[in-house]
């Protein structure tokens, strides 16, 4: 049965959190019913269960939400499998291994900077550690780094402020940076460097090349929303670590790679900054008792659906094994992020690197929350002290 009781209190995405952890905000959300209508219309998914079957119904739920054009991420069907087929070996496990001496070096010499002991916002470390690395992926000059981190402040601070003038204005100026440099490459033909930007360029999609705007498309989703999503996710780890000294420890005992990336995926599981995502109703369904039209947009919450008692029992409890194949950090089913082993592997020498180069990571002062609701996570600030 619909859960009538809803009826009269929709879900506003807008609330005001007054001073408290957001995830308390979802949490009560979700316990009053999985899935709830929206203030302005549509729907808001808390629930693991319904966050699993609108993820996983493409033919139910598509991804073609947005007025602009989002490759891979807005595309749908045969067109979308074909786009994932050629750039998801550009995140393939030879070529990260090949990758991380790489990063390491940009990570060792990032902290390297840092004067210990040091007070530090992991956030920011984040930050700036995810535009030198994407960099190196990506084969971008490292004279890119002020303006990146400026673009990343200013991104945040629109996508805050909900005015969609802003927030078109400084997608443009990405845009603007990603044509510049692929420009540069296809004026250079044969001599082009031969990096992830140049491969991309002459990636084919069933026989056809990729057009300028697709490229563009990829590689705004490349960079543009996970410099933002590494900065935030640092800032979450760093600070769960400094809070947990006998999983420091435990880090810093040594662990393999496959357990450290458990305990990281875990970590980000409890307090997930990739707070939602939309999905556009494209044939009358129902979902979790309520009636879903055409047409009506659904917000999927991965931080309320990764919180759910119902999928983890206590959602604080720290359990990477139990917790592993339920946990939706990023996302499933069709659209499942291409970028995780790129967005673990990063994680995870930043960590091995602060841990090496420190002997304690510790609390600093309060930190402080993200302030908006969706599509934002995590902190607005973690300030930590290394030593």
């Amino acid at each position: 049965m619909p859960h009538r009781h809803l009826e009269h209190e929709p879900w506003d995405p807008h609330l005001a959190t007054e001073g408290r952890d957001p995830r308390d905000v979802y949490d009560e959300a979700r316990g009053r019913c999985p899935v709830a209508p929206r203030v302005g219309g549509g729907w808001t998914v808390f629930g693991h269960a319904a966050a699993v079957e609108v993820a996983s119904r493409s033919d139910l739920y598509s991804n073609a939400v947005s007025r602009f054009l989002q490759v891979p991420n807005g595309l749908d069907g045969p067109r979308h499998a074909a786009v994932r087929r050629a750039i998801d070996p550009l995140f393939e496990a030879a070529r990260m291994r090949d990758l991380e001496p790489r990063i390491a070096r940009v990570a060792s010499a990032l902290v390297a900077e840092i004067a210990l002991p040091a007070r530090v916002d992991a956030v920011a470390l984040g930050a700036r550690f995810a535009v030198r690395a994407q960099c190196a992926w990506l084969g971008w000059p490292a004279d890119l780094e002020e303006e990146l981190l400026a673009w990343m402040a200013d991104n945040h601070a629109a996508t805050r402020s909900r005015d969609t003038r802003r927030t078109a204005a400084v997608a443009e100026r990405f845009d603007a940076i990603i044509t510049r440099l692929t420009a540069e490459r296809r004026a250079a033909g044969t001599d082009a460097p031969d990096d992830v930007t140049t491969e991309l360029l002459r990636v084919r999609v069933e026989g056809e090349p990729l057009t300028d705007p697709e490229v563009t498309s990829i590689l705004r989703n490349f960079t543009g929303g996970d410099l933002g999503s590494m900065a935030l996710c640092a800032g979450v780890i760093l600070t769960y670590i400094a809070d947990h000294p006998p999983l420091q420890s435990r880090l810093r005992s040594g662990v393999s790679d496959a357990e450290g990336d458990a305990i990281l995926d875990e970590i980000l599981r409890i307090d997930d900054p990739f707070l939602a995502n939309r999905r556009r109703a494209s044939v009358d369904t129902s979902l979790a008792g309520h009636e879903i039209a055409a047409g009506d947009v659904v917000i999927v919450n991965w931080t309320a659906a990764n919180r759910d008692p119902a999928a983890f029992g206590d959602p604080d409890a720290f359990a990477p094994k139990a917790n592993r194949d339920a946990n939706l950090v990023y996302g499933i089913g069709p659209h499942v992020c291409p970028g995780r082993p790129l967005a673990t592997l990063e994680l995870r020498v930043l960590v091995r690197e602060v841990l090496a180069r420190t002997s304690e990571i510790a609390v600093d002062s309060e930190r402080t929350r993200v302030r908006s609701m969706p599509p934002l996570g995590g902190f607005e600030e973690a300030p930590l002290v290394l030593r």
